[in-house]
């Protein structure tokens, strides 16, 4: 088993076991911003190389991709579990956009393996951020006079997320290999270790979940476990039809299996202060990014690769 996979698990059981291991939040906050600065320099010098008017489709594509992930999670909340309207909205929300986590534990595994990303999906995960918010919105709000979309499109487009990831994609592509070389023993040579930090304390957090699981149940864990899979099969669908690598197929697949736990809770703070965030973050992390690096990326890599060979 990878390494940092071992981190994410020594934190979870310590957490379980009532351990007093917290890495202090500054520490957290720093790992964080470290994280996706280094996917986004990653992103940007790959992007230095090649021409950046074909990506326009594919940004258009998982725009698409992201609306319908929202409307189906939306769906099947309100039909099969019997969610109300703005907790449906929220937890949707949540599973349209993305975990940058779970990217990075992709990025991890797919390069020990020796497959190649294309560097766009870097773009591609920034974007993917943003549909799903929007979209949440309206499914709980409806579009009125009361609704701050100032604040709202603050939080979707300037979020530090975003910020950080476009940033480091900015620098990248400005700089070039050439350019990066000199802070590649940094951001590229300790992504790794750094990684194994974050995802310890992500165990830590991850434990923390276990009472709301308790409270909700089968529930949370039927729509957690099978959002992804339905997910999944749709972003395989989607790079298919880009054309992507095997490598890139199976990061669109985990992308779109996975659920956001930071933009989308800061967001729905301010669109739906009525939705229960404990709730949506049981689901996405207790759950669904758990299952995720566990066992979700090499199935999804298992799925990509049956389906390009048919």
């Amino acid at each position: 088993m990878d390494p940092v996979i071992l981190f994410f698990l020594f934190g979870f059981v310590a957490g379980l076991l009532g351990s007093d291991l917290k890495l202090p939040s500054t520490l957290y906050d720093s790992l964080s911003i470290f994280l996706l600065l280094a996917i986004g320099l990653k992103g940007g010098q790959g992007l230095a190389t090649q021409p950046l008017l074909p990506l326009l489709p594919q940004i258009v594509a998982v725009v698409v991709l992201g609306v319908l992930l929202t409307l189906l999670a939306y769906a099947g909340l309100r039909t099969l579990f019997h969610f109300d309207r703005p907790n449906a909205a929220a937890m949707a929300s949540h599973y349209g956009s993305v975990s940058v986590a779970t990217f990075a534990v992709a990025a991890a595994w797919l390069a020990s393996r020796g497959l190649d990303v294309e560097p766009q999906l870097a773009v591609l995960l920034a974007v993917m951020e943003i549909p799903a918010i929007l979209v949440g919105i309206v499914l709980a709000r409806g579009i009125s006079r009361d609704t701050d979309w100032r604040s709202l499109g603050h939080e979707a487009f300037l979020g530090k997320g975003v910020t950080l990831l476009l940033g480091g994609m900015a620098i990248g592509w400005a700089g070039g290999p050439q350019g990066l070389q000199p802070i590649r023993g940094l951001y590229f040579d300790l992504f790794k270790p750094v990684l194994g930090l974050f995802l310890m304390e992500m165990g830590l957090i991850v434990s923390r979940q276990v009472g709301e699981l308790r409270r909700r149940g089968f529930t949370l864990v039927l729509f957690g476990l099978g959002m992804p899979l339905v997910s999944a099969c749709l972003g395989i669908g989607t790079g298919l039809l880009l054309g992507l690598s095997p490598g890139g197929v199976t990061m669109l697949a985990t992308l779109a299996a996975s659920a956001s736990y930071i933009a989308v809770p800061a967001a729905m703070r301010i669109a739906v202060p009525e939705a229960n965030p404990a709730i949506s973050l049981a689901g996405s992390l207790g759950v669904t990014f758990p299952f995720n690096i566990l066992l979700g990326i090499p199935l999804y890599h298992w799925m990509a690769s049956q389906w390009m060979k048919s």
